[in-house]
């Protein structure tokens, strides 16, 4: 993909991102997850259906992610909220969107319904994982490792082939952005789709979040023994047709 740019922040912190214009009043902006970044199958798929369809695209790396600044251990929700924040509001600026969350990035966009209600005009969840530093982590640490990350700070979590540094600032953050008791009362579709495979976050988060909207017009697909990603065709082309769908009801 040839369209990454970056937004400079600061003397010292620039944000790397990847975008189309295309002169259109409607974007896409995707918000990827927990340590990914915006070179995967997911970006490149939503890039190439904002191309066949003429509509505006961003999807913004956050700092300590891929190759925008910062170090990850230093970063937290609040921080990646306000790179968001910030990069809407520079590159999309009064121009109206609809918001697609992967994993974490699902808490990033209800993050955003505070400072853009009035633009965002539909909301597509994969594999929704709000509030998942405390209900699906800390939570299920056992007392071993939650005293190694009060006293030294961080703690190697360790997941398949990967590792995830969890340091004990970006939990205690995390407990600053609840939004799961929060109601949003906003008329837009709101569609969630999660793998009955999830293996990482349960399909009960994507309920949840559905629960927080009361006047939007809902829906969950659940797609089967799909996991936590939904990164192959199959399940990006069914992913495609309920961003159709949320397409269909602006018009």
């Amino acid at each position: 993909m040839s369209n990454f740019k970056y937004l400079k922040i600061s003397k010292s912190k620039k944000l790397r991102y990847l975008s189309i214009n295309q002169n259109s009043n409607l974007s896409i902006v995707f918000l990827h997850g927990f340590m990914s970044d915006i070179e995967g199958d997911k970006p490149k798929n939503f890039l190439n259906y904002c191309k066949k369809r003429k509509l505006g695209f961003l999807a913004v790396e956050y700092s300590g992610h891929g190759k925008s600044s910062g170090k990850f251990n230093n970063s937290n929700i609040s921080k990646w909220t306000e790179d968001v924040r910030v990069s809407i509001n520079k590159i999309i600026n009064k121009k109206k969107f609809i918001l697609i969350g992967s994993s974490m990035g699902s808490w990033l966009s209800l993050n955003q319904f505070k400072y853009f209600k009035n633009q965002i005009k539909g909301f597509l969840g994969i594999g929704s994982g709000p509030e998942f530093l405390e209900r699906l982590m800390w939570k299920k640490f056992s007392d071993k490792v939650k005293k190694e990350i009060i006293q030294k700070g961080i703690y190697q979590l360790k997941h398949g082939e990967y590792e995830y540094p969890i340091t004990y600032q970006l939990i205690k953050d995390g407990r600053k952005n609840k939004v799961l008791h929060k109601k949003y009362k906003i008329k837009i579709p709101v569609t969630m789709v999660h793998g009955s495979k999830d293996e990482v976050v349960p399909v009960i988060y994507s309920r949840k979040i559905l629960k927080i909207f009361n006047n939007a017009k809902k829906k969950i697909l659940v797609i089967k023994n799909g996991d936590h990603s939904l990164s192959n065709k199959v399940s990006l082309k069914k992913i495609n047709k309920e961003l159709d769908k949320i397409l269909f009801y602006q018009n």
